[in-house]
């Protein structure tokens, strides 16, 4: 008898990613499609299911083949119900996915938050390396977490436990974040958080610097770091500083065995990981970082899709 796939869905404002696996989390084959964003998003589900039964087709496989559907979507999810609170940048609110997305596909859907979901693909297949305990943070446009805690993800009452990036760094005076709030981590160490720092210390910058002859992007600030430029390294400074110390709040309560760093500002490597793990070892109890290691995440784009099939598995095949 054929081998029975599970399906990753990785669902984010720009492309939904999708994966089919095997249920020892081997990627049989992968694609992606744009995310409809037009009419608040209503054909997403649609979209999603049409593109499963075209790539069964074009494969020449069987719907038969495929045990249970894990989706990750950005925004808090309700664990038990599978439904979104709010995602606004699909512009949904209290949206059934679980419920859409089996309706559409015949098939049993499992639905978490996309940054869970990640953290979940890096335990079972990157980096966290089968820890049980791990923190995944994830720094891109926003900063997204991901709290492990004896191989269960934390939801908390209303499925918004593990939001490392809307922990708030300053106090008062701190840039806006999307989320409503001022001075939130996501405003200072996201690409987004970095690029506005550095522009606002170039405003005032009298000194050579290599980004004045730059589209000011995170790389870039990463790229004269590396090349001592010392406006960049100023700005690299701050953004660690603060990465370092929420990190070590956050391990504070869950006393992990693995941190995790990915998101596309992780490609900046040795230089992003030494600095933060300095100043986490700084502000972590010394028991809580003696107990943690500092790592890149692995899985890159296919974090989601893998932490999707895990999270399909062991909701509906364990």
């Amino acid at each position: 008898m054929a081998e029975k796939w599970l399906v990753g869905v990785d669902l984010g404002g720009t492309t939904v990613k999708m994966a089919f696996l095997t249920t020892d989390g081997d990627i049989v084959h992968k694609w992606e499609i744009d995310t409809d964003l037009s009419n608040k998003g209503e054909n997403i589900v649609k979209h999603i299911a049409q593109s499963l039964e075209d790539t069964l087709r074009r494969l020449g496989e069987s719907k038969d083949r495929l045990l249970a559907i894990g989706i990750g979507a950005p925004g808090p999810v309700h664990k038990e119900t599978g439904m979104l609170y709010e995602t606004v940048n699909l512009g949904w609110k209290n949206y059934p996915l679980k419920e859409r997305l089996e309706q559409e596909t015949a098939l049993p859907v499992a639905v978490d938050n996309d940054a869970n979901i990640a953290a979940l693909g890096e335990m079972w297949k990157g980096a966290g390396n089968g820890a049980r305990d791990l923190i995944c943070v994830t720094l891109g446009t926003g900063v997204g977490g991901g709290v492990i805690a004896n191989g269960q993800i934390v939801h908390g009452v209303n499925g918004a436990g593990g939001e490392i990036g809307h922990m708030t760094m300053i106090p008062k005076g701190g840039a806006p974040c999307n989320c409503g709030k001022t001075g939130c981590l996501e405003t200072i160490a996201s690409a987004t958080g970095i690029v506005r720092i550095a522009k606002e210390k170039l405003s005032r910058w009298n000194k050579p610097t290599l980004l004045r002859s730059e589209t000011v992007t995170a790389k870039a600030v990463f790229d004269a770091a590396k090349a001592n430029d010392e406006l960049a390294l100023e700005v690299v400074d701050e953004a660690t500083f603060y990465l370092g110390l929420a990190l070590a709040n956050a391990a504070n309560v869950s006393n992990p065995e693995k941190i995790v760093i990915g998101g596309g500002v992780s490609k900046a490597g040795d230089i992003l990981v030494e600095r933060v793990n300095a100043y986490f070892r700084r502000f972590a109890f010394p028991r809580v970082a003696e107990g943690a290691t500092m790592v890149l995440a692995t899985l890159g784009n296919d974090a989601g899709v893998i932490g999707g099939a895990w999270l399909a598995k062991t909701s509906f095949c364990v």
